[in-house]
């Protein structure tokens, strides 16, 4: 158990040493996940973060290493390795999130610049303590409680937070501080924890019902109902920047002289150029291909190639798109439609 308190005096003392990201709310009331100077910056009572916390491990821009050609020569000059870093406050469905971008950079092929940042990462889940009108985690399987995929697990309970050691990662940090942690509590934590998930299941006005559904979707390539959703949709990529488990990016050169940058972006599969070839072929030139091969890969490509759903449920999507574009309505509609 650790008192709120104890908590503010934990992420003081690891900002010493420590880059630390934590929600964070700007002047406008967005909050984003960004590092932090103390724990006066952190957004206590946030209820879910508009930007995800994905940003720390895939930055929306990020170098990748510098060149110089000075004299003739190509001299390439990497980029210092990152530090060890605390990732604090991951809601349940972001921390799914994680998990699902993990097999995307750890596969065949290597991303070291992803993969560096997870291994120096400790990720410090945070329990929710309500469910927004747009979310449906649960039809996912995942409780706005679970712990899965944090190194730490903290759930609010009255005035302490009750904390799992999950990893190996998660037990040097609470090793790190013994005099902040307590077990004074523990049973009395682990109750709470549990009558707050009961509670929290019973306030989700969304749920849908997946069964068949990746099957379903997989035989309407070439459905009308595309062309249906296709004409609400303005193409400006807002669900996939803002949705925890989009990682498309691009490669970009920044060029002074004889210096200069490699820089990784994000980019989104809901833009026109994303797929345009040097040739000027472009595969999905039309919004309805675009907006079908999202949903392809929300609902079954994903699955199918690493495993996880490509959709956690944040609602995110549901709450930010400007058209009212709503995956549980389309994946409600996908099972209708004949």
């Amino acid at each position: 158990m650790i008192t709120r308190d104890q908590l503010a005096t934990l992420l003081d003392r690891l900002v010493e040493k420590n880059k630390v990201i934590a929600p964070v709310s700007d002047n406008r009331g967005v909050v984003r996940y960004t590092a932090i100077r103390t724990a006066g910056d952190v957004a206590w009572e946030f209820d879910r973060a508009k930007v995800p916390p994905k940003s720390h491990f895939l930055p929306q821009t990020e170098e990748l290493y510098c060149y110089d050609t000075t004299g003739g020569e190509l001299r390439i000059e990497p980029v210092p390795a990152a530090g060890r870093a605390v990732v604090f406050g991951v809601h349940p469905c972001d921390l799914r999130a994680i998990a699902a971008l993990d097999p995307v950079f750890d596969g065949v092929f290597k991303d070291v610049y992803y993969l560096d940042k997870r291994e120096r990462t400790v990720v410090v889940g945070l329990a929710c303590k309500q469910v927004l009108p747009g979310c449906f985690c649960r039809s996912y399987g995942i409780e706005p409680t679970d712990g899965e995929g944090a190194d730490l697990m903290l759930t609010e309970v009255g005035d302490r937070y009750y904390a799992e050691i999950l990893t190996p990662k998660g037990e040097a940090l609470v090793r790190e501080f013994p005099e902040l942690f307590s077990d004074g509590g523990v049973e009395e934590g682990r109750r709470g924890k549990e009558a707050l998930s009961r509670e929290l299941a019973g306030q989700f006005q969304r749920e849908v019902d997946l069964t068949g559904v990746k099957e379903k979707v997989d035989t309407m390539f070439e459905h009308p109902y595309w062309q249906e959703v296709a004409r609400k949709c303005i193409g400006c990529g807002i669900c996939t920047y803002l949705c925890p488990t989009c990682h498309c990016f691009d490669i970009i050169e920044n060029h002074s002289g004889h210096r200069g940058s490699r820089l990784r972006c994000w980019d989104s599969c809901m833009f026109t150029d994303f797929t345009l070839h040097t040739s000027s072929h472009n595969p999905r030139s039309t919004k309805k291909e675009r907006v079908r091969n999202r949903f392809l890969h929300k609902l079954s490509y994903h699955n199918e190639r690493y495993g996880l759903a490509g959709c956690v449920g944040c609602g995110r999507c549901v709450a930010e798109c400007p058209v009212n574009i709503d995956i549980t309505k389309i994946i409600a509609d996908i099972k209708e439609v004949d």
